[in-house]
């Protein structure tokens, strides 16, 4: 892995050379793998592909809950939702994608707890797209320095998000503006996501811009280390297409700004 200089997770890299199919439980989440690549993925600190369908508006919740019903079983959930005609091929992958990303990044958050493999064991949603165990380590690690980015303080990620007055003239973008709307002082990034229907990591970024502009408040954190921080770009970095797994996350990409 060549891209990633210190693997993210080992036990996946392992995994993945290994084409071990089965589920990889970590303190922050799951990730699902078919063959040594990643299926799907969840983590309490992000909204699955439920919510993200649901609550974002694309799909009726009974539409979503007939799908369970009928298709879990079989895992086969996504491929009912094509073949019912509640969603387009395309749709369903970039939904689907976006949530895997979101959950994988915080499932491969650093831990101190155990890391487990249970072999076999696989995920009634069903299969999408896989991804390379490579490209989703890629862009954990992509995520995780775009955070620090935007504002190096990783404190603000799971305090409650109170807003501060503007400054005169100062603005922000619709969808900072629908997430101050919505901080009542007490709700956290990932519970705002859930009420929104946002992918976390990007209620995330929004939250750290947010941070940086002075337009909420900051609790106390620990220094940064004392190295240069670049200035924080105005979208996601644009990624080079070398594979299939590069391209892919270009399209994600593209897709997920065009709602920023």
């Amino acid at each position: 892995m060549s891209a990633v200089a210190t693997p993210v997770s080992p036990m996946l890299v392992r995994l993945a050379a290994e084409k071990a199919t089965g589920a990889l439980l970590r303190d922050h989440g799951t990730l699902y793998l078919v063959d040594g690549r990643v299926v799907h993925a969840e983590s309490p600190a992000a909204p699955g592909v439920d919510v993200l369908l649901t609550t974002g508006g694309r799909l009726p919740r009974e539409n979503w809950d007939e799908a369970v019903d009928r298709a879990g079983a079989h895992r086969a959930v996504g491929r009912f939702l094509v073949d019912s005609g509640r969603l387009q091929d395309g749709e369903l992958e970039i939904c689907h994608l976006g949530a895997v990303f979101d959950a994988a990044f915080f499932a491969l958050s650093p831990t101190s707890g155990p890391t487990r493999f249970r072999y076999g064991v696989g995920h009634w949603f069903g299969t999408v797209r896989p991804v390379s165990a490579e490209a989703v380590e890629r862009e954990t690690v992509r995520r995780r320095e775009l955070l620090d980015a935007v504002w190096p303080y990783p404190a603000v990620d799971t305090a409650p998000v109170v807003p501060r007055p503007a400054a005169p003239g100062q603005t922000v973008g619709a969808r900072q503006r629908a997430l101050l709307a919505t901080a009542d002082g007490e709700r956290t990034p990932a519970e705002l996501a859930r009420l929104l229907g946002r992918p976390a990591f990007h209620t995330l970024l929004d939250v750290r811009r947010l941070a940086a502009a002075g337009l909420v408040e900051t609790p106390l954190s620990p220094e940064p280390e004392a190295e240069a921080v670049p200035p924080a770009p105005a979208l996601l970095p644009v990624l080079p297409v070398s594979d299939p797994d590069i391209a892919l996350l270009r399209r994600l990409r593209d897709a997920l700004e065009a709602h920023l």
